[in-house]
């Protein structure tokens, strides 16, 4: 059973920044692709930044939304076990609730940033004033 704890999420102004963690436990199989979603209030939720950690030559491959390409950053650290997404020149429409999600997919599945994960935290709520 994997288990993902988010936390670092707060308000900021526009033109600010933010790191969001994701400390991630279980077996190491089942979470090759890890992904950082938003959900804003009234509105789907979104994938945002992934990583896929599986092996082959794709391992430590990373993929963003358009929408967050150049501004964001998703990064791994192994000691300990954490995701990391680093935000910046954040923006208002950036506000919502991030959540981290893991499964075991293939790096092109991972790439999608399909909302089809089994395994996700609680969320980290950021707020981005104008």
């Amino acid at each position: 059973q994997v288990q993902l704890v988010e936390s670092g999420g707060g308000s900021v102004q526009t033109g600010g920044s933010l790191k969001l963690s994701c400390a991630v436990s279980g077996p190491i199989s089942s979470r090759s692709c890890m992904v950082w979603f938003r959900q804003a209030p009234g509105k789907e939720r979104e994938g945002v930044a992934a990583f896929y950690g599986g092996p082959g030559r794709d391992s430590g491959s990373t993929y963003y939304a358009d929408s967050v390409k150049g501004r964001f950053t998703v990064s791994p650290n192994n000691a300990p076990n954490t995701l990391y997404l680093q935000m910046n020149n954040l923006k208002p429409d950036d506000t919502a609730l991030y959540y981290c999600a893991a499964d075991r997919k293939s790096p092109w599945a991972c790439g999608w940033l399909k909302n089809d994960f089994a395994y996700w935290g609680q969320g980290t709520q950021v707020t981005v004033a104008s």
